[in-house]
């Protein structure tokens, strides 16, 4: 038996060298990959508008709020660690999946003295028989957590998504409301010269220019803010998108609002289509394994084996070997106490997601109703002043109006005009809100199991 020893350790040093992966440098990088415009971007997508995207894009031709949205979650930087936290949960799939090595020990005594007429040689091998009976919870435990990863993944994406078509929908506000004011401004401008004039000629009090000039510094004001908000919409969105900073690209103007009907039916399906929620039904999922690794885990530890070797007399002897806990002190209490805790955790958590998410759902669709009321005003309103400054013109032209009211007659249309893109701003805002508490135009929160084995140097 002694002659099988050195070959014995060799084998096992040999395929304990076998099954292990060379370590390969991947440094970091130097520089920034922000691109300079659309077309440094990525826009490698598995959906059917990628290459209607593409070809928009080559042409230099404005996009959609939604292709915004499509091209910040394929390009965000914030984005770029998914593949990692995947790869991640993939790596503590395939660590459930492996039961621990079999312990072998070996022992080798010289004789030195007696009556023996061998060396002793003492050889077993074990297996710890706890990790089998925890094996098919832990591995679905690690399963559920790795689709709980790919749902919050997707989840993610889709919310960079959402945020980039917010501020697709903000700029194109921005900018109608920009339009609005310059052209606000400049007829209080017109009308400030002419007052002045009037004022140098002593036509008028120079007391008629205060009201004017304290308009014109609102207006101004209020142009500045506009402007400056434009300014930090776009360097939001080119954040999102992987974009520099002074990165510009033309927007449409968002498509008609369509609030969605049968609500209800909706909201009842959320559980099965919201990425965000399915992630925190896998979690508490996994936590119901975790307290049943726990409660298995009450039972002490055990090894079974076999043991044999030789006396220093000679006399071979083989048999079974078992080893085990003796479950005095420790048996487990806090890690059941802790799962169970952690498991009522997360059905609180999902409750309260699922409340908040129905109890949103019919806000914004009250508010949606309130607001499009507010609009439908805001148009009619606008259109009345519309008529009346035609009616002005031609009243001006007749002279039965002064200057001065005829500009009245401008300013009341283009605070008409700025109301409407307050409320168009926020139906849209509003509808998106709710698109996306529906879970509606959401890819499909379908999670692909994780590899079984696979190693990459």
């Amino acid at each position: 038996m002694t002659r099988w020893l050195p070959l014995t350790s060799a084998l096992a040093v040999a395929c304990a060298l076998g099954g292990c992966v060379s370590y390969q440098p991947h440094p970091l990088a130097t520089q920034s990959h922000l691109a300079a415009g659309l077309g440094g971007l990525n826009l490698a997508s598995p959906t059917h508008e990628q290459n209607a995207l593409s070809a928009r894009l080559a042409h230099g031709k404005a996009l959609t709020p939604r292709e915004v949205g499509l091209v910040a979650a394929r390009n965000n930087p914030g984005l770029a660690d998914i593949p990692g936290k995947i790869g991640v949960a993939n790596a503590n799939v395939l660590a459930a999946q492996i039961l621990p090595n079999p312990s072998v020990g070996l022992g080798y005594a010289f004789l030195l003295s007696g009556p023996g007429t061998v060396n002793a040689l003492s050889a077993s091998i074990s297996q710890d028989v706890k990790a089998i009976i925890t094996y098919q919870p832990r591995v679905t435990a690690a399963k559920a957590r790795f689709g709980q990863v790919s749902a919050g993944a997707v989840w993610d994406v889709w919310q960079v998504a959402q945020k980039a078509r917010l501020l697709a929908i903000a700029i194109d506000s921005d900018e109608e409301e920009i339009h609005y004011r310059t052209q606000s401004l400049a007829l209080l401008n017109g009308e400030v010269d002419a007052v002045r004039k009037a004022t140098e000629q002593g036509n008028l009090a120079l007391s008629a220019e205060a009201p004017l000039f304290s308009s014109q510094s609102t207006s101004q004001k209020d142009l500045a803010t506009a402007r400056l908000q434009l300014l930090k919409d776009w360097q939001a969105l080119d954040a999102l998108m992987g974009l520099q900073p002074t990165a510009r690209f033309r927007i449409l103007p968002p498509a008609p609002v369509r609030l969605p009907g049968k609500v209800d039916s909706l909201v009842a399906t959320l559980p099965t289509r919201r990425p965000d929620l399915i992630a925190l039904q896998l979690g508490y999922h996994a936590a119901e394994q975790d307290v049943r690794i726990a409660i298995l885990s009450q039972f002490p530890a055990l090894s079974l084996g076999v043991a044999g070797g030789n006396d220093t007399s000679d006399i071979v002897s083989l048999g079974p070997a078992v080893t085990f806990d003796l479950p005095i002190f420790n048996r487990n209490q806090a890690g059941v106490a802790t799962g169970q805790a952690t498991r009522e955790q997360l059905r609180a958590e999902y409750q309260a997601a699922l409340d908040d998410a129905d109890g949103t759902v019919h806000s914004l669709i009250a508010r949606l109703r309130v607001v499009t009321a507010d609009l439908a005003r805001a148009r009619a309103g606008a259109a009345q002043a519309r008529a009346l400054l035609n009616s002005a013109k031609s009243a001006y032209q007749n002279g039965n109006i002064d200057q001065r009211g005829m500009v009245d007659y401008q300013s009341t249309l283009l605070d008409r005009q700025l109301e409407v893109v307050g409320y168009q701003r926020i139906l849209h805002e509003d509808a998106l809100a709710l698109e996306v508490e529906l879970g509606l135009g959401l890819p499909q929160a379908v999670l692909g199991l994780p590899l079984r084995e696979e190693v990459h140097s």
